[in-house]
């Protein structure tokens, strides 16, 4: 992913090569060739994501397709250091090196207590609360209001799948994922985070940031610490993220980087809005 960026961008080109240099290996390599099973492990696929997103920014305003500063500004999980970075809480450099260390803590965490992920279709999110109650589970993502992510061990996600297709759900299906991702099983990851993000030079985002965890607008250095730290094991609560935003007179929506889940998200959230993507030159030229 990104190699047509790299290609045709000079400032494309700079992120990922800064990426390289702030982490140490070629990870523009790893974006452009993978191998696939390296770009799906969660120690490489964090960084790659938020390069590639980053870069998808700087090539739409190199060639003039981003004029205004947005009213808001959101990232899903990862996304949110993108965010964070896009709206001038932190350097790329900065963000490069917080998302590093969060990938490798949550990679760690996974390999300490295994877990999955498991989308349930149809219940909403009361419903889904009481389905991992019986099954100590927990809610991971709340996408939209029916479309409700779920983590914990596998065994006990299995067991939440069944019981959610009992109560009506009309579908439950595992995820293709490392680890159960903010589920309590990140809970290791969170000391590390907290001291790289006290570490870190962070300062309040000129754009305001709707945070994953709060459902808040991030509007200080402090504000952006914590919630760097809260949401690793927190759900994402996206859909009440990008309706702060659409009640907030938002009425036009961009999602930077690969692929198009996001987009596809906020079209259902906001019918009539000004929705589009941004992953690729050719989406730029479109």
């Amino acid at each position: 992913m990104g190699q047509d960026l790299w290609r045709d961008s000079v400032a494309a080109r700079q992120v990922f090569d800064l990426a390289d240099q702030v982490l140490g290996y070629k990870l523009s390599e790893i974006c452009f060739e993978g191998p696939e099973d390296r770009l799906r492990d969660t120690e490489y696929a964090q960084p790659a994501i938020f390069t590639t997103s980053l870069a998808s920014l700087a090539a739409a305003v190199e060639a003039g397709r981003v004029t205004a500063r947005p009213a808001f500004m959101a990232g899903h999980s990862l996304g949110e250091y993108s965010a964070l970075v896009a709206a001038g809480a932190m350097s790329l450099e900065e963000g490069l090196t917080l998302l590093n260390e969060r990938a490798k803590r949550m990679a760690e965490a996974g390999r300490l207590v295994p877990g999955t992920l498991a989308a349930v279709l149809g219940l909403d999110e009361e419903a889904v609360r009481g389905v991992c109650a019986d099954a100590d589970v927990d809610i991971c993502n709340v996408n939209l209001p029916t479309q409700i992510v779920i983590g914990g061990e596998r065994p006990k996600v299995e067991k939440a799948m069944v019981l959610a297709k009992e109560r009506g759900a009309s579908r439950a299906l595992e995820l293709n994922v490392s680890a159960a991702f903010h589920s309590r099983l990140m809970q290791p990851a969170r000391p590390y985070l907290a001291k790289a993000a006290e570490a870190a030079l962070i300062q309040a985002p000129v754009v305001p940031v709707v945070a994953n965890a709060t459902v808040t607008i991030i509007d200080s250095a402090a504000a952006v610490r914590d919630e760097l730290v809260e949401q690793i094991a927190s759900p994402v609560r996206w859909h009440e993220s990008v309706t702060l935003m659409a009640t907030s007179d938002v009425t036009s929506f961009v999602e930077f980087g690969p692929g198009k889940v996001l987009t596809g998200i906020v079209k259902r959230l906001t019918p009539g809005a000004a929705i589009a993507n941004i992953g690729s030159m050719a989406d730029i030229k479109d």
